[in-house]
């Protein structure tokens, strides 16, 4: 399961909340289902955060609440192995969104960052859209960045073209 998330800020234990999150389930080399929604978590999004995703307050007005996404995502994602560019970011949002409504969360995960920099320690940075160029070769074009969906899109295509090599 390729999963990215989308917040208001930097770091939950600076107040940041979930705003968006995209999941999409990879079997047998292949993206067969996703998950996507943004989520009104009652905080504004920070400046910084918007000149990253550019998802604004006004998006968020009238999506579901973080008690409507979470045990939904829970489920989507119940079982599986989670793997997520920069994962350590993701994840700490992750739990922190899971602890606020008591579900826990037992998936091991995987850092597709991670495994390009012990995998191609020669690239400039390993910021995802460097390591997809370098292994894809091309960007699909529609790839919106900084995107929940879009982003668990393409770290999957990189994640499965990382594997395919093991």
């Amino acid at each position: 399961m390729v999963f990215d998330v989308e917040t208001t800020g930097f770091g939950p234990q600076r107040g940041a909340r979930v705003i968006e999150i995209g999941a999409v389930l990879v079997e047998n080399g292949k993206m067969i289902s996703e998950f996507q929604s943004f989520i009104n978590c009652g905080k504004a999004v920070s400046r910084q955060a918007q000149k990253v995703h550019g998802i604004t307050d006004r998006m968020l007005f009238g999506q579901p609440a973080p008690e409507e996404i979470f045990p939904c995502f829970h489920k989507f994602i119940s079982g599986s192995t989670l793997v997520a560019h920069n994962a350590a970011f993701d994840i700490s949002f992750l739990r922190y969104e899971f602890s606020r409504l008591c579900i826990g969360i037992n998936s091991g995960y995987l850092c597709t960052m991670k495994m390009s920099r012990r995998r191609f320690p020669m690239l400039p940075n390993h910021k995802l859209e460097t390591v997809a160029k370098h292994v894809l070769g091309a960007l699909p074009p529609e790839i919106h960045w900084h995107r929940a969906l879009d982003d668990a899109r393409l770290t999957a295509m990189v994640w499965l073209e990382m594997v395919k090599n093991d």
